[in-house]
């Protein structure tokens, strides 16, 4: 039987040079990715330190009545507190129930019951409360369609009565006014089947760009001036009640100070310029 050999003791020489070759190629490796990463965070470092700074947002809720004024008056306020302006509009209930809901806000331009009502629920600081302005209900016809006459009751009346349909926003707050109007002219039964509403913002002013409806009633801010449809004036005398404005600051709000500079931009003078040329009334003070 032939007898197996073992050998033991040192490794050859050219064992022990493949053995270094490999241990040096591993080391080489680790280093490289060592030294990749420390750039690639070094890249990341000097990317966010080059990354131009996020500017402050100042979030606005306001009534679409007060849209047109803000919307004026945001170049001017953005500059004075070096934020900008982040703005939600809609009906002033809307917007009342989205604050309700949890929705994050910096300063609200709603009505005085609905402001009144957030600063009860605690969601509007008592000190921040401003008014700012007032406006009235006013009468629109799409652009280009023949005047009508509603400056006076009677007139008011009859064009009602030849309207083949007339729209306005449920939600808004010129609804209780609309109505107690109707009844006071005593048009409710004859135009209940005119009527075309709806709760979403602007969808009325659409009504009577599309031609399907001859009439809005609306707060003037928003069809004075609002493209696509002409403002024929405001309601009559008596059958006129004004809706009050006021704004406050949130109490969770992130920047109370530029919140309550917002506000005070509309007491201003060039504030109560803007206010008058979009249909309000600026506030006494």
């Amino acid at each position: 039987m032939t007898a197996l050999k073992v050998y033991s003791g040192n490794p050859s020489p050219l064992a022990t040079e493949a053995g270094n070759q490999g241990g040096l190629v591993r080391g080489t490796r680790i280093i490289g990715l060592v030294t990749l990463a420390f750039v690639i965070v070094a890249l990341l470092l000097l990317s966010a330190q080059n990354a131009p700074a996020q500017s402050p947002v100042v979030r606005v809720m306001t009534s679409d009545g007060a849209e047109p004024a803000l919307t004026a008056l945001r170049p001017q306020i953005e500059k004075s507190i070096a934020c900008k302006l982040e703005v939600e509009s809609s009906s002033s209930k809307n917007l009342v129930d989205k604050i309700k809901a949890g929705e994050p806000f910096d300063v609200a331009l709603l009505t005085t019951a609905t402001i009144d009502d957030l600063v009860k629920a605690g969601r509007i600081r008592p000190d921040s409360r401003v008014a700012f302005a007032r406006a009235g209900v006013g009468v629109g016809i799409r652009s280009g369609a023949p005047k009508v006459d509603v400056s006076t009751p009677e007139a008011l009346k009859q064009a009602l009565l030849n309207a083949k349909s007339i729209t306005f926003n449920s939600t808004g707050a010129t609804t209780a006014i609309i109505t107690k109007m109707f009844d006071s002219l005593g048009v409710t039964e004859a135009v209940k089947s005119k009527l075309l509403t709806s709760a979403i913002s602007g969808v009325a002013q659409q009504n009577v760009i599309d031609g399907k409806a001859d009439l809005i009633l609306i707060l003037i801010p928003e069809v004075r001036g609002y493209p696509g449809l002409d403002y024929l004036g405001p309601l009559p005398g008596n059958l006129q009640t004004y809706i009050n404005f006021v704004g406050g600051v949130a109490t969770s709000a992130s920047d109370p100070a530029a919140a309550k500079a917002v506000l005070h931009s509309f007491n201003t003078p060039a504030g109560a310029t803007i206010l008058r040329d979009k249909g309000m009334e600026p506030a006494a003070q």
